[in-house]
């Protein structure tokens, strides 16, 4: 059973992170998302957006993620180089005859029509990705999908933080794995970040450093130790040691790996896990 729980306080939002891919974040986001009635969740892994695949098969295009690019009027342009040497990504080059621009390099950020002492410099929008909604019973659902051979994920991310409906009690983010911009992007906003963690050496070396990264964004955290019994007690003796909260262990199963094969979230192949979730979030909502 769906359980209804209304906040006093408002609308908390939740980042669920990772040190690397295949730790089981969309496998949390999307038991948590349906273990809850009033939320929305948002896949934010523009580059390899899945959780649609176990949540919501309906969706349907809603708007273009885009980042402005320079238009060099080449009747205008005097070739001074000051675009260009302005330029932090070196996506324009100050030729003899002319000025180069190299769209995908571009971040958008309008640095070189601001410094244009003849205002030679115009801008365009170019198209990166797409955002995309469904619905399923209760659940508002929005990702992102980053075109294939763009290499700018945040402009999405940003895009798809646009639809945050203020009117759910949870919402809840499907981060980029790692601690790149993507991820902080993500969570940056965020009133919690639950990180994923997986048992193994990898696991906790890549976990270490998301750790860091959320201490530095001054984020309130807990970790989630998904496949538990793979591997040794390090995990553990590190968040004790470093005063991390542990929420919740999900056992090493090769059941739920089978059910998760099939399309189906640990929630939906377990029921009884619904209720472990629903206390999570109301342990997430006193903590912040």
């Amino acid at each position: 059973m769906v359980v209804n729980i209304r906040l006093v306080t408002g609308m908390v939002q939740i980042a669920i992170v990772s040190g690397k891919g295949g730790t089981g974040k969309t496998l949390v986001a999307t038991s948590l998302a349906l273990s809850l009635k009033n939320v929305q969740l948002l896949d934010a892994d523009v580059e390899e957006p899945n959780s649609a695949l176990f949540l919501c098969h309906r969706v349907q295009p809603i708007d273009k993620a885009e980042i402005p690019v320079p238009v060099i009027d080449k009747e205008t342009c005097t070739l001074c180089g000051k675009c260009s040497d302005s330029c932090e990504y070196n996506a324009l080059a100050n030729l003899p005859g002319e000025v180069l621009l190299f769209e995908k390099i571009c971040h958008g950020c309008g640095v070189c029509s601001a410094v244009c002492p003849v205002n030679a410099i115009t801008e365009r929008y170019r198209p990166i990705g797409t955002i995309y909604s469904g619905r399923e019973q209760n659940l508002l659902f929005n990702y992102g999908e980053l075109i294939v051979g763009e290499e700018l994920a945040t402009p999405v991310i940003t895009k798809l933080k646009e639809f945050v409906k203020e009117d759910r009690d949870f919402v809840i983010f499907d981060s980029p794995p790692g601690s790149s911009c993507s991820m902080v992007e993500t969570v940056i906003d965020t009133d919690f970040v639950l990180l994923i963690g997986e048992p193994t050496p990898f696991g906790l070396s890549d976990m270490k450093i998301v750790v860091e990264a959320l201490r530095q964004l001054g984020k309130k955290f807990g970790v989630i130790i998904n496949k538990d019994g793979m591997g040794n007690e390090e995990m553990e003796e590190y968040c004790d040691k470093e005063q991390i909260s542990i929420l919740m262990k999900i056992p090493f199963d090769l059941e739920i790996a089978r059910q998760y094969s099939l399309g189906k979230t640990l929630v939906q192949a377990f029921p009884k896990w619904q209720d472990d979730f629903t206390q999570l979030a109301l342990e997430i909502k006193e903590m912040v």
